[in-house]
């Protein structure tokens, strides 16, 4: 039995499982019972092969799966108990993909993890205390070689982005146009929906994620590297601009949570690499405060209905907003104070994001799992 709060379930509906053609909870889950390697981590799926899936088929044939909500949970929750003639485990899962909390063997308690729960809400807590200019100094005074993980995750995200090129969807998400020929902004949203759609799509290779987030890692990293790319950006400005864009997604998301009923892609990765690209083109400290209460005060309201390919649609949608909000910001164009939930400073806007994404959308999750479960029937 798998209990898994509303936005787990709303993300795992329609999303590929890495490696194959199949979606959905029921499939994951029988692949873990035939193949799943715990100590891979996220990529605990990776070495599956086409036998496993049609015995995985059988496996959902016999009913002995079953999937339902954990109601009145709020947040990341993942719930498994596993009954056999020996016995039964529990697990539960919480507040991210890999954190877990307690484990039971026949009502027995062997692991409970309480102490790293604090230290999360801890290091959530300090994430609000900051500011953007806070973040902003750290890209700029950090010892470049503390940002090797950085560095990596625009490789490892750049290698899923090419494999998206090289498929069937490639000359289609690019309009035909060669990547020479792009300029730097539809190179920027071409570079993110490409890589999104090949990973939305199941393709098996790894993502370097954000705020526990594949797609966030590749909106707040790819459009960043792009621009900086066609810009011709000294590499290692580039890699201070990427961290700034990462600070500052993790930070959005601080406010508004690990998995909410907004699409963090727009409203956390999206400011962040708006940030980030406002801070490869020489912005200034204002300038990239100014560009990120453009992106909230534009995209606030879009909605994340699960994860699925046409992720790579709100992504491009995303990336296009984050280009334009830059440059308004580097013209000091900046939405009004006046206007909406901008507020005057950066963090009271992000703050006020947060009380609409959580106080504001507390049953979103549920409406929108009512019309994707409608649609099942």
């Amino acid at each position: 039995t798998v209990k898994v709060s509303y936005p787990i379930f709303k993300n795992a509906l329609a999303v590929g499982i890495p490696g194959t053609k199949e979606k959905g909870l029921h499939m994951a889950v029988a692949l873990a019972l035939l193949a799943g390697k715990s100590e891979y981590g996220l990529e605990v799926l990776k070495d599956i092969t086409s036998k496993d899936v049609l015995k995985a088929k059988e496996i959902i044939k016999r009913n002995i799966i079953d999937v339902t909500i954990a109601r009145n949970i709020v947040g990341l929750y993942v719930e498994v108990e596993a009954f056999s003639n020996l016995g039964k485990t529990k697990v539960i899962i919480k507040d991210k993909h890999d954190n877990i909390v307690i484990v039971q063997r026949n009502d027995q308690v062997i692991f409970k993890k309480a102490e790293a729960e604090q230290q999360q809400v801890s290091l959530i807590q300090s994430m609000k205390k900051m500011r953007i200019r806070d973040f902003v100094e750290f890209a700029d005074r950090v010892d470049i070689k503390l940002l090797d993980l950085v560095e990596k995750g625009i490789k490892m995200n750049k290698k899923i982005a090419e494999a998206g090129m090289a498929s069937k969807y490639g000359k289609v998400l690019g309009n035909g146009l060669s990547v020479h020929d792009m300029d730097y902004k539809d190179y920027a949203k071409y570079l993110t929906s490409v890589a999104s759609f090949a990973r939305m799509s199941g393709y098996p290779l790894p993502v370097m994620s954000c705020a526990g987030s594949g797609n966030h890692g590749l909106t707040a990293i790819l459009p960043v590297v792009a621009v900086g790319e066609k810009k011709r950006i000294d590499p290692d400005k580039l890699i201070r601009g990427v961290a700034l864009s990462l600070l500052v997604t993790i930070y959005v998301k601080s406010f508004t949570g690990t998995l909410s009923p907004v699409c963090g892609c727009g409203v956390a990765a999206g400011v962040g690499a708006s940030a980030g690209i406002t801070y490869i083109l020489g912005g200034s400290i204002e300038q990239i405060e100014g560009a990120i209460k453009n992106m909230i005060g534009t995209l606030a309201g879009i909605i994340c209905d699960g994860g699925k390919p046409g992720c790579a649609f709100k992504l491009s949608v995303s990336v296009d907003a984050a280009i334009e909000c830059a440059m308004m910001a580097l013209n000091d164009v900046v939405i009004s104070s006046d206007d909406g939930i901008v507020d005057e400073t950066a963090e009271k806007t992000v703050y006020n994001l947060g009380k609409v994404s959580t106080e504001g959308m507390a049953t979103t999750d549920e409406a929108i799992m009512g019309v994707m479960m409608g649609k099942c029937m």
